[in-house]
C-alpha cells in the first residue's frame, strides 16, 4: 500500500511540474505576441489619421459645393462628415491608449 501511495505522489508531482512548464511557455508566448502587436500600433494609428484627413478633405469639398449650390441640408452633411473625421481621430488615440503607447 505504501508503494502505491509513493507512485501516486510521484505521478501527481510530475503532472504538476509539466503543467507549470506549459504555463511558463504560455506566458512567454503572450509576452511575445504583445510585443509584436505593439510594433503594429503606430503604423495602424498613422493610417487611421491619414484616412481621417482624406475623409475630412473630401467632406469639406462636398460641403463647400453644397453650400455654393444653395442646398438647405448643409448642417446634416457637415455633421456626417465631421463626425466620421472625429471618429477616426479618436479611434487612433484610443488604440494607442489601449496598448499603453500614449
Amino acid at each position: 500500500m505504501n508503494k502505491l501511495k509513493q507512485l501516486w505522489a510521484t505521478a501527481v508531482l510530475m503532472v504538476l511540474g509539466t503543467v507549470t512548464a506549459f504555463a511558463q511557455n504560455g506566458v512567454t508566448g503572450l509576452n511575445t505576441a504583445t510585443s509584436s502587436l505593439k510594433t503594429y500600433v503606430d503604423p495602424v494609428t498613422n493610417i487611421a489619421l491619414v484616412i481621417g484627413g482624406i475623409v475630412g478633405i473630401v467632406g469639406a469639398i462636398r460641403v463647400y459645393s453644397k453650400w455654393n449650390s444653395g442646398d438647405q441640408d448643409i448642417n446634416k452633411e457637415l455633421m456626417g462628415w465631421g463626425g466620421s473625421c472625429v471618429f477616426l481621430v479618436v479611434s487612433a488615440v484610443i488604440i494607442k491608449a489601449f496598448f499603453g503607447l500614449t
